[in-house]
């Protein structure tokens, strides 16, 4: 192991220190009568999903059950997302709402972390207006949580938001979402420096976990009942690029379809420019690896793409596209769009819009452009007015609209393999689940079925959903 890879993971000595700072408030919480209550509530992507599995782990060790109310919790914490500015408008709302709770019950422990936070500008703004909140800590202190919430329960207020390479830490526990899919990391940080992304800046450079860990932890899911595993990561298909020995990403999805227990493997996100043959082979080959592939284009046109710095064009996009359904014909396609990135004019929206009709997306997942503060697409100039930009963007999700409601009407009449993830949101005697390209279906069926795999034959589809019986 080379020195650089030294440095970035966090010692053995150091989170034994840690895992003392939890015995300490475990032993304090023992004392109580009652078990004190957390409640943890996540904005953003999957890789924030499974920090907050983390925290929850670390709590959980501590002495602390959960609640689904803020208004019940002893300690509460909001882990944020610093992509989009209405994330980051949420958070503010919800911490001046926690005003009142902490005016009643001057012991609740109210706590700030994640991206958002490890931007200098947001801690302080919070620091200075929103002095209730007691602990905020950014993307990198994230190991040192039990630390800092044993010094904030001691009488102090924390801030950690120390702006450093970033780490690899192990040996922490979990509280995993309920089966059957488990969320697991096997990268951080990013080094593409898109010119819109604030990711880079509050994630800090890439850096992998060894393949050895990351196969004991799908090994151990597995053990767990979980039937579907998603690796995850900024920029998957960099993986193992900084380390000296080990697996690249393709290699190490190989390793984990190895894994008894283990029926579905997801991964996200890929970037283009560095997307392999070698992956859409295995993608093709591998059973196990699910047919779904994420692939931001954010844009259709050259000129802007350029300035987004993506490193591809459209025309190398579209051959990619174009491998991966010759390659795996039953392909479903997700991707990210921005509308009205600075310098975008109708005729680059255009280009969009043409991308969208060629490629045929199941799904896209698409915004206006949010300045993000630190980056250089925040010096750049507009073209379009903000009514332009949002009539651009409703004239494409009309277009998708029908693409989606079209491909989904496909399935009617199939049976689908379906796993069974639980209830339905909208209908608390309807199961739901997915299919292996990641489509939500609704049926009717007993919550004995949870975690297992029903077909399901399609009898309904409409646009974002398709509803079934099992057969």
């Amino acid at each position: 192991m080379s020195e650089n890879q030294n440095k970035r993971i966090i010692s053995d000595e150091e989170m034994a220190q840690q895992r003392e700072y939890i015995y300490k408030i475990r032993k304090n919480i023992e004392n109580r009568s009652v078990r004190p209550l957390a409640f943890v509530e996540t904005y953003g992507c999957q890789q924030n999903s499974s920090d907050s599995e983390k925290i929850k782990g670390m709590l959980y060790d501590m002495g602390y059950d959960f609640c689904d109310k803020a208004s019940e919790a002893d300690f509460i914490l909001y882990n944020t997302c610093a992509v989009r500015e209405n994330a980051e408008l949420r958070v503010f709302g919800n911490l001046g709402a926690l005003k009142n709770i902490k005016r009643k019950r001057e012991d609740v422990i109210i706590a700030v972390c994640g991206c958002m936070m490890q931007q200098e500008h947001i801690a302080n703004k919070i620091k200075s207006r929103y002095k209730h909140v007691d602990l905020v800590f950014g993307t990198h202190a994230l190991y040192r949580f039990p630390q800092l919430l044993y010094n904030v329960l001691e009488g102090k207020r924390e801030f950690d938001i120390k702006n450093e390479d970033g780490s690899v830490f192990e040996d922490i526990s979990y509280k995993r979402d309920d089966i059957p899919l488990a969320k697991i990391p096997i990268m951080y940080g990013c080094n593409n420096f898109c010119t819109y992304c604030i990711v880079p800046y509050v994630r800090g450079r890439e850096r992998s976990r060894s393949a050895e860990r990351i196969l004991d932890e799908v090994r151990d899911v597995a053990k767990m009942g979980y039937k579907e595993v998603m690796l995850l990561g900024q920029n998957v298909n960099s993986y193992g690029n900084d380390l000296t020995d080990g697996l690249n990403f393709t290699q190490l999805l190989r390793e984990v379809c190895r894994v008894d227990g283990i029926e579905r493997v997801r991964f996200m996100t890929s970037h283009p420019k560095d997307i392999s043959d070698e992956l859409i082979t295995a993608m093709a080959e591998e059973k196990k690896i699910c047919n779904q592939l994420h692939l931001p284009v954010q844009s259709g046109s050259d000129r802007i793409l350029k300035l987004m710095n993506r490193k591809y064009t459209s025309g190398q996009y579209l051959d990619i596209i174009k491998k991966v359904k010759t390659a795996i014909p039953d392909i479903v396609l997700t991707t990210d769009i921005i509308v009205g990135f600075p310098g975008e004019t109708n005729e680059d929206f255009e280009r969009t819009i043409d991308i969208l009709k060629e490629v045929e997306y199941d799904t896209i997942f698409s915004f206006i452009y949010s300045k993000r503060v630190g980056t250089p697409a925040a010096e750049m100039e507009d073209c379009l007015t903000q009514e332009e930009k949002h009539k651009n963007f409703d004239r494409m999700l009309e277009v998708q609209n029908e693409i989606s409601a079209r491909k989904n009407k496909e399935y009617e009449g199939t049976v689908q393999k379906i796993l069974v993830e639980g209830v339905s949101k909208n209908n608390e005697d309807t199961l739901t689940g997915r299919t292996e390209g990641g489509k939500v279906v609704n049926f009717a069926g007993d919550m004995s079925l949870l975690g297992q795999m029903v077909n399901v034959k399609i009898t309904k589809a409409q646009t974002w959903s398709l509803f079934g019986e099992i057969i």
